[in-house]
């Protein structure tokens, strides 16, 4: 169980058990938190992996949480205040019941005051206006991370992440070979990455775009890096390409060119801020089932010359 110092200075939760894209977007309101309470120790409650991602934003600690199946590990009654970032269902207002906080901020449930939940907003919007009515300031363009504290392996490098957190995300392994190749050919040095499960997928789209003339000498990262490094390659990109996943949320973040393409989630919710990011999507033919095992159609309808047009739009 994490322990509590007993020093008599109080605690935030925020609970938050998701992914990195999610932690991404929830950094403006994370910042407000911050500013609001500087007497707590924050903690955020989410998978053990994010930690290194977490150190991005400083002044917060992590507390393990794979995920809403059991009581967040912290005894009741030593939390002050708790936030529901993770979303405004049953489970996550019942975790966050068991730890008898001092003060709940969520949006309304019934038993508990707060605003409506809000749909069709970006998700940086969503959390900061919470805080809002709750009298807390966040700006939802407060979203730049910290510099990682380890060197890019490959600065200036193409990323072209070829991972997603589900098969909904999965753009065509043969068109981001074609991308990579012809972006090699144009001058670009290209590197892929990914988690340790999309290593294979990482490397079958290196080898086919060897077949299609790409000098890739080393360039498959996927499942060689932890979080810190990830990010530090990310930071010093020429370009990021990617489907929706953290790889462009840290994109974002670190303010590198980017191309982003859509599938299931809608772009106008978890898409990137304004900058020099390009998203890619056909909104009509979306279906929405982010945990479906096939691509989603709107994802599909990208072709490589959208990638590549985009590309050439953004000058790099």
């Amino acid at each position: 169980m994490e322990t509590v110092e007993s020093n008599g200075q109080p605690v935030l939760l925020v609970l938050r058990a998701l992914k990195l894209g999610d932690l991404m977007v929830a950094v403006p309101a994370l910042r407000g938190l911050k500013r609001a309470f500087p007497e707590h120790r924050i903690l955020y409650a989410a998978p053990a992996w994010v930690a290194e991602a977490l150190d991005l934003v400083g002044g917060i600690q992590l507390l393990p949480t794979p995920g809403l199946e059991a009581p967040l590990a912290l005894p009741p009654g030593t939390v002050d205040v708790a936030v529901n970032m993770h979303g405004n269902g049953p489970e996550s207002r019942h975790r966050l019941a068991e730890l008898a906080a001092n003060r709940v901020l969520a949006h309304r449930a019934p038993g508990l005051d707060g605003p409506e939940w809000p749909t069709g907003l970006p998700e940086r919007e969503r959390w900061t206006r919470l805080l809002a009515w709750y009298g807390i300031d966040a700006d939802p363009l407060d979203y730049r991370l910290d510099p990682p504290a380890v060197r890019s392996p490959r600065p200036g490098a193409t990323v072209i992440h070829v991972g997603a957190s589900s098969g909904s995300r999965f753009w065509p392994v043969d068109r981001f070979a074609d991308v990579a190749a012809q972006l090699t050919e144009a001058g670009h040095e290209v590197v892929f990455t990914g988690g340790d499960s999309e290593r294979g997928r990482a490397e079958e789209t290196a080898a086919l775009a060897k077949l299609k003339g790409a000098n890739l000498d080393g360039g498959v990262l996927a499942g060689r890096q932890g979080l810190a490094e990830f990010a530090a390659t990310i930071a010093g990109a020429r370009l990021v390409v990617s489907a929706d996943t953290g790889a462009a949320h840290l994109a974002s973040a670190y303010a590198r060119p980017s191309v982003v393409i859509f599938g299931p989630a809608p772009a106008e919710e978890w898409g990137p801020p304004p900058g020099p990011h390009v998203v890619l999507t056909d909104v009509g033919l979306r279906r929405g089932d982010v945990f479906a095992s096939e691509p989603d159609p709107a994802l599909l309808a990208v072709s490589v010359r959208d990638v590549l047009d985009a590309v050439a739009e953004l000058r790099c």
